[in-house]
């Protein structure tokens, strides 16, 4: 397949794919996030591939959802038609890479916001490089209970991820390591390199043991409620961006990205 927003690369035994709007700070269309369902599926099915990398082309790792690409496919759409769509591909997407039987590692420059927070924290482990962020605004810039999927309390802790959310502030490489998120940060450069060697240590273990390794500790997360935890704030995030004050807030914050728009251009 032919992809237009992502780009799929095999490095021996390594499966490297990336978002690829970088002009867009990669933010994530329904493209995009379709393209990336594919390539996993893609390399689920490729017994050669052992590990995934989910990464990004450019400065960003990704800007989070595209709200332009929302607005214009699915403005009109009712609560009910929204908890129909995004129970299959915003949730859906964020439990197909949680699912996904290989390892997983995201890779991680630059913004790293909202949906594109949802991404990385999906994945097994997080390598962040030295000048990365991470940021779930949703409350304040857009009166949402956070993303759909709620992953924050499972990768910090309750009350790092009540203060993140509350303030809606940014949180540094070094301070998501600090805080359990990260598994590592590296220089910038170094982003690269070191994520593969990870990887490529990881995809030298015998591949049906680290199938059954990742099944169990995944499982372990589900009887502690993730899936649960995840599934009951979804309705929650669902009623929490069919609200007024919601509606207020989204439009306000597209007429000035339109008239932002309208500056560059002119």
């Amino acid at each position: 397949m032919e992809y237009s927003e992502i780009s799929y690369e095999v490095i021996g035994a390594v499966a490297r794919i990336s978002h690829n709007r970088p002009s867009q700070a990669n933010a994530e269309t329904e493209n995009l996030l379709a393209e990336l369902d594919h390539a996993l599926d893609r390399a689920k099915h490729d017994d050669a591939i052992r590990v995934v990398v989910i990464g990004a082309k450019g400065k960003h790792f990704s800007a989070g959802h595209d709200l332009m690409d929302g607005m214009e496919k699915r403005g009109d759409f009712s609560p009910e038609q929204h908890w129909l769509w995004e129970s299959e591909h915003y949730l859906g997407n964020a439990l197909r890479i949680w699912d996904f039987p290989k390892p997983t590692i995201a890779q991680v420059q630059g913004a790293c916001i909202a949906g594109g927070f949802m991404v990385a924290n999906m994945c097994d482990m997080v390598v962040a490089s030295d000048d990365a962020f991470f940021s779930d605004p949703v409350c304040h810039s857009l009166a949402a209970a956070s993303v759909e999927a709620l992953v924050h309390p499972w990768v910090m802790s309750l009350r790092k991820a009540k203060e993140f959310l509350f303030t809606g502030q940014r949180l540094s490489a070094q301070e998501a390591k600090e805080w359990g998120m990260v598994n590592h940060v590296v220089p910038r450069a170094s982003l690269e390199d070191f994520t593969l060697e990870m990887a490529n240590r990881i995809a030298a273990a015998p591949p049906i043991g680290i199938r059954m390794l990742k099944r169990s500790l995944n499982r372990s997360a589900d009887i502690m409620g993730f899936r649960n935890s995840l599934m009951a704030h979804f309705d929650t995030h669902i009623l929490s961006t069919s609200t007024k004050e919601h509606y207020e807030l989204a439009a306000a914050g597209m007429r000035a990205s339109m008239e932002a728009a309208k500056k560059a251009q002119s």
